[in-house]
């Protein structure tokens, strides 16, 4: 037991000196965006020459159509763009060789093409990337939340299935908000600012980078330097995808759909607290959507949000321990402006 308060203890100093020495979090947004459009520049000028590839597209009336693309620049959306208007607002996610691509990820190589939707006879990757896709939205309109003297750490999101009823964004906020606990309006005001972002239907741009330039966006997150280098360990081309959706960069454990506009119900329904873990007091933020093309009549969309209201249990992914302290702390008082 006196071991447990003592981590505690530590814990809550490390979170405290952090927030006193973390950039504001405009600052900080400013910096990640510009390495990752660096980033992004570079990759694009490693084909300074047009070249042509051929895109074989495969799908309901499309079998046999073969498009000429340019080879680093054309995307899967690009193709949509030559099919029709129905492939362009319908489609969330792509097939390239049977590998899930995202719609904005350029083609580097001749492939196969399948454009896929939430009304294909099999919709479960869709779906499962919807799902992830919601709960990055989720940890973006909280890391946008609070004012700056407030720390705002995105943990690792857990891979939720749909089936549970609930996306989930876990967060470790502030110390000085262990007894804070966000009221029916808090839960209205995330919502607003996610319908907010749906509103605006901003892409989710990928990235494929290698650690170093991952680890450079966020060089101010202790905790998301450790995700980078746990997920490339795991990943066989030892790299990481990032993705940006307005001026938020985030890292991604899957691919995203293409835009925020293809979703349309979206409620952030609870904020759990999960108790102390190693980053200090865990909290499971939870919501619950559906996409455009989907749409639920109100009775159901009733009972859809009392379901995602629930604390989704989960197992917790394996957890990096917090950095040494520094030595000295500071602690100072914060508001929120949710």
């Amino acid at each position: 037991m006196a071991t447990r308060t003592v981590c505690q203890l530590l814990q809550r100093r490390y979170a405290s000196t952090a927030a006193a020495v973390r950039p504001p979090a405009a600052e900080v947004r400013n910096q990640r965006n510009a390495v990752f459009a660096r980033e992004q520049a570079r990759q694009r000028a490693l084909y300074p020459r047009v070249e042509k590839i051929e895109v074989s597209v495969r799908g309901p009336g499309l079998d046999g159509t073969l498009l000429i693309m340019n080879r680093g620049m054309s995307t899967p959306l690009s193709c949509a763009r030559h099919l029709t208007e129905h492939h362009v607002t319908n489609s969330a996610l792509a097939l390239v060789d049977g590998e899930l691509w995202p719609l904005h990820q350029p083609l580097t190589n001749s492939c196969s093409l399948t454009l896929l939707t939430f009304k294909d006879s099999d919709p479960t990757m869709v779906n499962q990337a919807y799902w992830r896709s919601c709960a990055a939205m989720l940890g973006q309109v909280l890391e946008a939340a609070f004012k700056d003297n407030y720390t705002v750490e995105l943990l690792s999101p857990p891979e939720v299935p749909v089936t549970l009823g609930a996306f989930c964004c876990d967060v470790a906020l502030d110390p000085q908000l262990d007894s804070w606990t966000p009221s029916e309006e808090t839960l209205r005001s995330l919502t607003r600012g996610a319908l907010q972002l749906i509103h605006q239907d901003l892409p989710w741009e990928p990235l494929e980078v290698v650690p170093s330039v991952a680890l450079e966006v966020f060089s101010h997150s202790r905790f998301k330097q450790e995700e980078v280098e746990q997920k490339a360990a795991q990943n066989p081309k030892g790299t990481v995808m990032l993705y940006r959706c307005g001026d938020h960069v985030l890292l991604s454990g899957g691919p995203l759909v293409a835009r925020t506009g293809l979703c349309s119900q979206f409620e952030v329904t609870a904020l759990h607290s999960l108790g102390q873990g190693p980053w200090g007091l865990h909290r499971r933020a939870q919501g619950v959507s559906l996409p455009l093309q989907l749409p639920a009549h109100h009775m159901v969309w009733r009972k859809l949000r009392q379901r995602a209201e629930k604390l989704v249990e989960v197992p917790r992914p394996e957890e990096a321990t917090p950095p040494s302290l520094p030595d000295s702390a500071s602690d100072q008082p914060a508001t929120t402006s949710v």
